[in-house]
Parts: C-alpha cells; sequence; structure tokens
C-alpha cells in the first residue's frame, strides 16, 4: 500500500510518488510520498539525517532522485526539461533557507536582493514601479522599506534577515514556498513571528508550503498536514491536529515526549533514561517496513517490523 497523505478531489501542485535517493550504500529516502496543496502547509517533522532537507531539494529540483517521480500539476518533470520549461519552475518553486545569516550576499543591499528577482522573472518594468514592488514586498513582511531597503545583512537582526528571505521568495509570486527549518537559527523570542508570518503569507498568496522541522511543536502553528520522518521512512502521517492528539509510532510519541512542558518537573537522571529509551526505539523504528495501517480518518502510520 502506497502512503497516502490526503485524499481529497483537488489537484495537487506538487507530487512526491515513491521516491527513493541512494547515495552509494546510503538510502536516504524510502519510498516517499505526499503532496503538496494550493493555500495549505505540510510539516516535514524528524531528527537530522532523517531525509527532510533532500526531500526539499529534490522538489527544489536542487538534486534528482534515485527512483520515483515529482509532478508539478500533474507533469512528470522529475528529468531535467527544456530551458524555459526550467526556468518557470524555478519561479515557481522558492525556498527559504535555514541560515539567514549566509543565505543573504554581504555585499549588496536588501534592495539589491529584493530587486535581482524582479529583474530575472518579472518581464521589463520601469524602475518607478519595480521600487514601488519592493517596498510593497517589504511591508508585507513587516520591514519598514525606508529604513530596510539601503541597509547591508549585517545591519540587520537574524529575524529581520529571514523575513528578508521570504520577501524574497515572495517576489516572483511562487506557487510553492520549501521552508527549509527557518527558525532553527532564530532567537526563540522571535521564532513564532516568523511562524505565524509564514501561516499569514500562505494563506494570502495561496500558496503549497512544504515546512521543514526538528521541533514538532511548531508544526501546529503553520501546517494542517504532518508527516513524520525517521531514517529515510515516512513512519506517521495525516492531519496534523490528529497526529499530535494521538500519536500512534513510538517513533512519533517519542519526539513528542522530548517538547519542554513547563508544567513538568525535572527529574534528575531522567536524560540517562530518556536517552536509553529513545535508542530502544530509533532501533524499534529502523527496519524498513512496506506496510502501512490506517489509524484513522486521514492518519497513517507505518507499521512496525516484528523482531525475529
Amino acid at each position: 500500500m502506497k502512503p497516502q497523505i490526503q485524499a481529497v478531489t483537488a489537484e495537487p501542485v506538487i507530487r512526491l510518488d515513491d521516491i527513493q535517493r541512494h547515495f552509494g550504500p546510503v538510502h536516504a529516502l524510502k519510498s516517499v510520498s505526499f503532496s503538496l496543496f494550493a493555500g495549505k502547509a505540510l510539516a516535514l517533522v524528524g531528527e537530522s539525517g532523517c531525509g527532510k532537507t533532500t526531500c526539499a531539494r529534490i522538489i527544489a529540483r536542487l538534486d534528482k532522485p534515485t527512483a520515483g517521480r515529482l509532478l508539478f500539476r500533474g507533469q512528470d518533470r522529475t528529468a531535467r526539461g527544456a530551458s524555459k520549461d526550467e526556468r518557470m519552475y524555478r519561479k515557481d518553486v522558492q525556498m527559504v533557507f535555514q541560515d539567514p545569516f549566509s543565505s543573504l550576499n554581504p555585499a549588496f543591499t536588501i534592495n539589491h536582493h529584493i530587486a535581482r528577482p524582479l529583474q530575472l522573472h518579472g518581464g521589463d518594468k520601469p524602475k518607478a514601479e519595480r521600487d514601488e514592488d519592493i517596498a510593497k514586498l517589504l511591508e508585507s513582511v513587516g520591514l519598514d522599506p525606508a529604513v530596510t531597503r539601503q541597509k547591508f545583512p549585517h545591519e540587520l537582526s537574524g529575524g529581520q534577515r529571514q523575513r528578508v528571505n521570504i520577501a524574497r521568495a515572495l517576489a516572483v509570486s511562487p506557487s510553492v514556498l520549501v521552508a527549509d527549518e527557518p527558525t532553527s537559527m532564530l532567537d526563540v523570542s522571535i521564532r513564532k513571528d516568523i511562524l505565524d508570518l509564514l501561516a499569514r503569507v500562505k494563506r494570502e498568496n495561496d500558496l503549497a508550503m512544504l515546512y521543514i522541522t526538528h521541533d514538532i511543536a511548531t508544526a501546529a502553528h503553520v501546517a494542517e498536514e504532518i508527516v513524520v520522518m525517521f531514517a529515510g521512512q515516512m513512519v506517521e502521517w495525516g492531519e496534523t491536529d490528529a497526529v499530535l492528539a494521538s500519536p500512534k509510532h513510538p517513533y512519533t510519541q517519542l519526539l513528542l515526549s522530548a517538547v519542554p512542558d513547563g508544567g513538568r518537573r525535572f527529574v534528575t537522571g531522567g536524560s540517562a533514561r530518556f536517552l536509553e529509551q529513545a535508542e530502544k526505539i530509533r532501533a524499534l523504528s529502523r527496519p524498513v517496513s512496506t506496510v502501512v495501517e490506517e489509524v484513522g480518518p486521514n492518519h497513517f502510520m507505518r507499521a512496525l517490523v516484528a523482531s525475529n
């Protein structure tokens, strides 16, 4: 049974169909299938090395799958197409990268960073019209154009830089936004502001969004659906509220148990016991399984492989 993330009549904007990715002997992705729909976000959750960013790179066409298909609006885009088609695809699929510090060129102003995609994809607009577009984009992400546009990246805070990255991605009116750990390098105090911004731009621009994170607690702030990954496999997926409220797979339960809880007392020695239990669950979840169980409405988990 192939994993299905949503039973709807609308055509997905992006579809990964039975994707596999091998790096030599390492099988980074094992039969990954999910869809992204306009106006909705899917959270891809898991620890480092589980395959989240490899999925993002395949969607952004920065990497190619070993097997499986990448579909864009129903058309197979796995293989490289004509130059014009590639240019249109890259306009439609934009990324917000994890590191707001290295994803902006320190030698250029913020105005340059926003103007560049407009020049490449926006046609021959007059400069005054393009300047107006830049101002609107900066305002849409909560930045004052009069203050921000002539600054250099080093003159902005981390949160401001990430807002610039989001504005740059929105500049070409994409259909898909891939946000790869967009808050992990920001201060805790401003993470929710960026999550709220992503949720708002998704809604206002009818974007299909892939939100990648290792922090399962943030998924509910952005995403209607969730896929939990471990060791290259989808282990549990479905509607975010259902999965977070009633996790069925031991690995999903493990991730949720690690979420800080202000009402839970710290127990000395608890870390060692937690790590021991975590390793047992990882070992239990690592074997490849082809059996998918429906555990609720639009809620699925990959069955565990029985040990001998």
